[in-house]
């Protein structure tokens, strides 16, 4: 089974995960048994909650007196003495661990000394526990989630009043596709971050599956719109083809109105070499009259989340909106020729009874250099000098080229 999480709205927390699986099938009756042996089982209340006019499931942990659970060594040892399946009892530690390391690296502390001041210790078990559980009891094999909604503003937390995203939960996205949201505050919270960095192999688009099931998990806070996150479950299909002559892509954007030119410059470069189609820049003016530019960039869907994060890795921008798309891409081929001034490459094409050859910028660049001669003039030279008969090329060419049948 695949499941496709979309947090891109209202963002992801612990209890609004395990609510979205709740309704998607997974059992309370489940989730009690493993949480049984932690003295849990009766702490967990389902809630049904209207939250923009949508019905959708909430979770409730009530806090046990007297359970001294604060640090990651106590909470491992609480999810392994969970009755729950190896794997599930695995991935919920690895979850631990990445919070963790999180709140370790924010305040500067060991690891196996950090507390977690802004969760109680049975919502951390239940939300991370649960999770875990609920994909596994759902026999879902690989999550994709959306780029995650983060919210704005600030949050006010046990060390004072912190930026949105918090600095754990801006650690625990580092490389992952973020977006504003649609509402102000806090979308994501450190232990929802943590879930989704462990547990989604992918983020993006909703993969190709036939839904076998759906479930909207609720958050707590009145955002006036509604507070859920959806969580569609189902068999994984094969991609459909893409129309004769077209494949499909995926449009990656930012804007970006704090890099100077040369630094865009170079992350447009890395772009490239992290395996981006096509990147281009887009002059435009953003809220209050400021210049800026639309970074975009074209990628194969199976790459688009890498892209996503070199994009946020390399500009500092906070968000990538995501769009599938699909493009004409005429038959093409690059040969490699002696010309009069130099062997150069060649870049063929045909589209429908269309055929055409021009030369490499980067080979005509070469050759303008090492002879002293406009770049304008070489290209010229080289592109006229392939239709002469010495060259043995015409409209297609090279003898042995392949040409595609119509």
């Amino acid at each position: 089974m695949i499941a496709y999480l979309d947090c891109a709205a209202t963002g992801i927390s612990g209890d609004k995960l395990l609510g979205a699986l709740l309704a998607a099938g997974f059992r309370i009756d489940d989730l009690r048994t493993a949480l049984a042996p932690l003295r849990l089982a009766d702490a967990v209340t389902i809630v049904k909650r209207r939250t923009g006019g949508l019905a959708a499931v909430g979770v409730e942990v009530a806090e046990k007196p007297g359970l001294p659970l604060r640090t990651l060594p106590e909470l491992r040892d609480a999810v392994r003495a969970a009755d729950a399946p190896e794997p599930a009892r695995a991935a919920a530690e690895r979850i631990l661990l990445a919070l963790a390391e999180a709140e370790a690296q924010v305040h500067g502390v060991p690891l196996e000394e950090v507390h977690f001041h802004e969760v109680g210790a049975a919502d951390t078990v239940v939300d991370v526990l649960g999770a875990a559980l609920g994909l596994h009891a759902l026999g879902v094999e690989e999550l994709v989630c959306s780029p995650i909604a983060v919210g704005s503003g600030t949050v006010a937390a046990a060390h004072g009043v912190l930026p949105i995203p918090a600095p754990a939960t801006a650690l625990l996205l580092r490389g992952l596709p973020v977006v504003p949201g649609a509402a102000t505050g806090e979308l994501t919270t450190p232990t929802g971050a943590a879930i989704v960095r462990t547990l989604a192999a992918s983020f993006g688009e909703p993969p190709p599956m036939r839904v076998t099931g759906a479930g909207l998990g609720a958050g707590t806070r009145d955002l006036g719109v509604p507070n859920v996150a959806q969580l569609l479950v189902g068999e994984p299909m094969a991609p459909q083809p893409a129309p004769d002559g077209t494949e499909r892509v995926t449009l990656l954007e930012t804007n970006v109105d704090h890099l100077s030119p040369e630094t865009l410059a170079y992350a447009c470069e890395r772009l490239l070499e992290a395996g981006a189609l096509d990147v281009w820049q887009t002059p435009i003016v953003m809220k209050k009259g400021r210049a800026a530019y639309l970074l975009s960039a074209l990628a194969e869907p199976v790459t688009a989340a890498d892209i996503a994060r070199t994009i946020i890795r390399e500009t500092g921008s906070l968000g990538v909106r995501v769009v599938p798309a699909e493009r004409f891409v005429a038959w093409r081929t690059v040969v490699e020729l002696d010309t009069p001034l130099g062997r150069a490459r060649f870049k063929v094409w045909r589209a429908g009874d269309r055929t055409g050859c021009r030369v490499e910028h980067d080979d005509a660049a070469r050759i303008a250099r090492e002879r002293g001669l406009p770049i304008m003039a070489v290209e010229h030279e080289l592109n006229h000098s392939v239709q002469h008969e010495e060259i043995a090329i015409s409209p297609f060419y090279s003898p042995g080229l392949p040409i595609p049948e119509d």
